[in-house]
């Protein structure tokens, strides 16, 4: 049974309100390539939690999560124009292979947070990226079954609860090459020796 520190297996259909008052499919969760996430850990969204609380291993699910419940209603102000400058490359040109219409690109705010922003225009001299979630403004409905349920083991629970955040390398971070910062955009492995 789904509880807390529960590790979920489990594929889903997620639709959400189409044109003419028709669903369409967005997502889906599949044998080959299923949601696992370990429940009460904050994985989730907490209304996707609740859903499938007390369930257990072959039980179906069918539940709609509001927009308000989700990612919220669509936010005009996510929509930013930033100078086109910003996204030159290392040459001192645009950088046309990763800033494109509809490309999903790690932005850093002022306090230092990485955010996901999608490029929705490119003019000569501005970005126009957004920073509403895809799914903002829309009402999910999951259709599902569980897979499988488990408790979690420490170890799960421990990488869950302290993910690696490479803040600033101190040398000997593989893929950073011990520069003074890495972003935290590569994978250390085991011999990382970063602060967390």
């Amino acid at each position: 049974m789904i509880t807390n520190q529960t590790v979920v297996t489990c594929i889903y259909d997620l639709y959400v309100d189409g044109e003419n008052g028709k669903e369409e499919l967005m997502e889906k969760a599949t044998i080959q390539h299923p949601l696992v996430y370990c429940h009460g850990e904050g994985m989730m969204l907490p209304a996707f939690e609740a859903a499938l609380e007390g369930k257990s291993k072959d039980d179906h699910f069918d539940f709609t999560i509001a927009c308000e419940d989700a990612y919220g209603e669509y936010d005009s102000e996510g929509l930013k124009d930033l100078p086109k400058r910003m996204f030159y490359n290392g040459d001192g040109e645009f950088d046309e292979s990763r800033v494109f219409v509809g490309n999903i690109i790690p932005m850093t705010t002022v306090d230092g947070q990485i955010i996901n922003a999608q490029v929705v225009e490119i003019t000569s001299d501005t970005v126009t990226i957004d920073l509403n979630h895809p799914l903002a403004g829309e009402n999910l409905h999951f259709v599902g079954q569980i897979l499988d349920t488990r408790i979690a083991t420490e170890a799960e629970l421990d990488a869950i609860r302290n993910p690696h955040r490479c803040g600033g390398c101190k040398g000997n971070c593989g893929d950073c090459g011990g520069s003074d910062s890495c972003n935290g955009e590569h994978t250390c492995g085991g011999d990382c020796h970063c602060e967390h």
